[in-house]
This record gives C-alpha cells, sequence and structure tokens, in this order.
C-alpha cells in the first residue's frame, strides 16, 4: 500500500517468566480501515493489542504512531495519544448514567470559580454532548441521557461504549470482541456502528472470533500465530476455512506477511 500506516509495531517481544507471549511481532493499520485480528487461544493477539493500547509494555520492539516512535506507560498515555479501547467487559460503571459513562474520568467542570475551586460539573454541556454524539452514530433509540446503564440492553450499553471511544479517539480505536456477548439483532447494530465509525475516517482494530463478521466489516485480517503476524489476508480473496486453517496450522499461507 502505497498510504503509510498510522500505527506500527515491529519486533514486539513480551516475556512472562518462561511464556513468550510475543515473538518479534509486527503490526501495520492503515488510515481509514476496519483491520480485524484474528487468531486462537493463546496466539499472542491479546498481549499484541495490550502492548500497543499502552496496557503492558513490551520488553523490546518499537511502536509508532503517525510515523513518531511512542512509548506508552498506561492506557492512559495511549488515551492521551488517541488511542481508545472499548474492552469485552466495555468498562462501564453500571450505576452511572449514559452521560456520565461518555465523561468517565473526562468530566466537563463550570466555568469560572465554581469548576476551579468547588470542582463543580458542567452537566448540561455534558449531557447535550453525549446525546448529540450518540444522534451522529445513531444511538438515540435510548430515550433518556440520563438513565442507568444497567437499565440498558447488551447492545445498546456496547453502543454506548463504542460511541465514548469515537467521541474522543480522535486517532485510532481498539475493539475487543464487540458483539461476544451479544444476540443477532444487537451484532448487527454494532456492526452498522463499527462500518459508521469507520466512515468518519477512524481506523479500527477489531479483534474477534465472530469469522462471519470479520469477513464482513473487515478491509484486512491479520492473522497471528504462536506470537507473531503470521500473514494479513485480503477477505476478498480467502474464505473462512482458510482463515482458520491459517490460525490452526493446518495450512501455510502462500506469502508469510502480506501488506
Amino acid at each position: 500500500m502505497s498510504v503509510e500506516p498510522i500505527l506500527t509495531a515491529r519486533g514486539l517481544v513480551k516475556r512472562y517468566g518462561r511464556v513468550t507471549a510475543l515473538d518479534n511481532a509486527d503490526f501495520d493499520l492503515y488510515p481509514g480501515e476496519i483491520l480485524a485480528v484474528i487468531g486462537d487461544n493463546g496466539a499472542g493477539k491479546s498481549s499484541l493489542i495490550k502492548a500497543i493500547s499502552g496496557a503492558v509494555r513490551p520488553d523490546e520492539g518499537e511502536i509508532t504512531l503517525e510515523g513518531r516512535p511512542v512509548h506508552f506507560k498506561s492506557p492512559l498515555e495511549a488515551r492521551d495519544a488517541g488511542i481508545e479501547t472499548v474492552y469485552q467487559n466495555l468498562a462501564l460503571s453500571p450505576a452511572l448514567s449514559i452521560a456520565d459513562n461518555m465523561f468517565l474520568g473526562r468530566e466537563i467542570r463550570k466555568p469560572g470559580m465554581l469548576g476551579q475551586w468547588f470542582r463543580m460539573l458542567d452537566r448540561p454541556t455534558m449531557e447535550k454532548q453525549a446525546r448529540d454524539k450518540l444522534t451522529e452514530l445513531g444511538l438515540m433509540t435510548i430515550q433518556n441521557i440520563n438513565q442507568a446503564v444497567e437499565t440498558l440492553s447488551g447492545g445498546q450499553r456496547q453502543g454506548v461504549a463504542v460511541a465514548r471511544a469515537a467521541a474522543f479517539g480522535s486517532k485510532v480505536i481498539i475493539l475487543d470482541e464487540p458483539t461476544a456477548a451479544l444476540g443477532v439483532k444487537e451484532s448487527r447494530k454494532v456492526l452498522e456502528l463499527i462500518l459508521d465509525v469507520r466512515s468518519r475516517g477512524i481506523p479500527i482494530v477489531l479483534i474477534s472470533h465472530n469469522m462471519p463478521h470479520v469477513f464482513e466489516v473487515a478491509d484486512r485480517i491479520h492473522i497471528h500465530r504462536l506470537g507473531r503476524r503470521l500473514t494479513v489476508i485480503d477477505p476478498k480473496e480467502y474464505t473462512m476455512s482458510d482463515a482458520v486453517a491459517f490460525m490452526t496450522g493446518a495450512k501455510a499461507p502462500a506469502q508469510p506477511v502480506a501488506a
């Protein structure tokens, strides 16, 4: 591809005692694409994503964002750099409202002394921005922005988490198994939401075991095996059976790595 990747990793190594989770792993995410990351259990894809999102620090290797080396010491640093991650557990607070969850850790304070000295929150602004973002992503089937997240369906909760990532993830969004606990109808809505976010120019890393979903929305598929990138395939040129065969080692790709 002639376009430069927005996010890359080269030669990542991560060891946990005698276990090598990442063994000189490489990674490339291009602007405006949905890159699916698939691999068998224990292949190291979770460690790869954690290294990219700042959750773990690799022992060796380099990560670059927009061509500049980055060394994230925590997910907060990755988030500040524009990389948002939606984990499988969603990291939502069930008892808090939708608006409160949207701005969790990023609360907007009132201007002037009320915000600076008394740390009062500007709730009207937070509620308006949360409502605007949910409407923008087609999620305003939620009637009350102040209702508790625990009252929402699984698909609506996933929507809130993705909307929060889209609202603040200025450069990259990472989605970890976004449809794992959802039914068919709610999974469809989440996939449409993913495509909508991509259409706004934000590249997405999608980690999923659901092959039909992967082949439906992904532009490229990164196959991880034995702690490293085995190959990257075009879902239009390969079948789901091919992808599973590559993952399990039953079949070797014609080219070890395809950009």
